[in-house]
């Protein structure tokens, strides 16, 4: 082998030897460093470009899970105040049976009374409470609510139910003070019931409607998250284990490259 003090062939080797090692532990440590196998262009343009759409749909999904969670937020609201309405209903109907009654003293009729007049007031209360991120769909003036069902704009939609309120309003107005008036009470009260029943029926259906969405969108947004993991994360313990393993190269790249410069220095043992 020749030797030359201009042209270190030892040290050109053991250069580019150290070169390719520096790029492999720089991959390696960037894995590391940010969890990505992929983490921009640079690692891997069309691969990238592909992750890159399909944490765009991921967002579009996250406004989906968003307008689900309202809708079935508002449905929840207002099936508990239906349920409670409908559960007073039945002491209703036990107490204005009880002032249909002719019999019942004037004292027993104004106890009676009061006691009806408070689970009225209770109803109203449920009512005005139906309330879900400024929407009461229980109020007169409250109008349908639609809600993102998918990513292609496709909605689901809550109906108002705005008929309690009117079938209440009107039994409200209902007077109990005698036997007479308590038997047409009991007319009212029947349509009102009849109408928060009718309610509780449509908005349970709509409010399952807008949960079994909502389940079917988080299991695609849980299955797509995994697709783009499997095409973008790395493997932290390979990743890991390259890095030392590198390391231990890089160490040996730098030593070599030192032998191998100090090897034109032999050539002056020709002039002693």
């Amino acid at each position: 082998m020749s030797n030359s003090i201009n042209t270190n062939v030892g040290a050109m080797v053991a250069l580019s030897s150290l070169r390719t090692t520096q790029a492999a532990l720089n991959v390696a440590s960037k894995q590391v460093q940010t969890g990505y196998r992929v983490a921009d262009a640079a690692d891997d343009a069309s691969t990238f470009s592909v992750a890159q759409g399909i944490r765009g749909n991921l967002q579009a999904f996250q406004a989906v899970q968003g307008s689900l969670a309202n809708g079935v937020g508002l449905g929840s609201v207002t099936q508990a105040a239906l349920t409670n309405i409908s559960n007073l209903i039945g002491n209703l109907q036990a107490k204005i049976t009880q002032l249909a009654d002719g019999s019942i003293s004037a004292n027993q009729r104004t106890i009676y009374t009061a006691d009806f007049n408070s689970m009225t007031s209770q109803i109203a209360n449920f009512i005005s409470q139906a309330n879900y991120n400024g929407t009461n769909l229980l109020s007169a003036a409250s109008a349908a609510k639609t809600f993102l069902a998918d990513t292609n704009a496709v909605t689901l939609t809550m109906t108002s139910q705005s008929s309690v309120n009117a079938a209440f309003t009107t039994f409200n107005a209902s007077s109990v003070a005698s036997a007479s008036q308590a038997t047409l009470a009991l007319t009212s009260l029947n349509t009102f019931s009849q109408a928060v029943a009718s309610s509780l029926g449509a908005n349970a259906a709509e409010t399952r409607s807008l949960q079994l969405q909502s389940n079917f969108v988080n299991s695609i947004v849980d299955a797509t998250t995994t697709g783009l993991g499997a095409i973008v994360d790395a493997d932290i313990g390979k990743a890991s284990a390259s890095v030392q393993a590198l390391q231990v190269r890089q160490q040996l790249g730098i030593q070599s490259l030192s032998i191998a410069n100090q090897q034109p220095s032999v050539l002056l043992g020709l002039f002693r």
